[in-house]
């Protein structure tokens, strides 16, 4: 356990404990008492699933507009297992066309098409050709591209060499 876990822990117990002397020093009925126990109950699980993507798993979300393909890991889907299959990517995100200093992991769905193309840039990778990835929204979308997630289908990955780098003249 890492000592940001142990800490939010360690607050949750402490939150208990004062619900708890909270419940048995007031005279609030029954209900009262009932309701805050439970938003307290749930809000453990809110917490876990908020955390989850902070403690080193890949987020579900889509992967950043533009960014530099460093790994890819595929689970492909298992009908006997009823898995439904991922493609992991591990990227670094590009803001004014330099990476950012921390990579990010990402959790796509299976496509077979997506599998292909993440297969032959890794190739390319392994070569020592960067890669270098761009998302699309899909066209006529909800407008709300920021509550689309890596599950949309819609959702377009392309995939490019990286520019050579320009030296200087001597």
């Amino acid at each position: 356990m890492t000592d940001n876990a142990l800490l939010l822990t360690l607050l949750y117990v402490a939150l208990a404990f004062l619900l708890l002397v909270l419940c048995l020093a007031t005279r609030w009925p029954l209900w009262a008492k009932a309701g805050m126990v439970l938003a307290v109950t749930a809000s453990y699980f809110v917490a876990q699933a908020a955390f989850q993507g902070m403690l080193g798993w890949p987020t579900p979300g889509a992967p950043p507009e533009k960014f530099v393909l460093l790994a890819v890991v595929v689970e492909e889907p298992d009908k006997e297992r009823r898995q439904k299959g991922a493609l992991y990517v591990w990227v670094n995100a590009l803001r004014d066309n330099k990476p950012v200093q921390e990579p990010r992991a990402y959790k796509l769905p299976y496509a077979r098409d997506l599998h292909a193309l993440l297969g032959e840039a890794m190739k390319k990778n392994r070569q020592g050709v960067s890669q270098i990835g761009s998302t699309e929204a899909p066209a006529g979308g909800s407008g709300n591209s920021w509550l689309r997630n890596a599950a949309d289908p819609k959702l377009k990955i392309r995939i490019s060499d990286a520019p050579s780098p320009q030296l200087p003249e001597k």
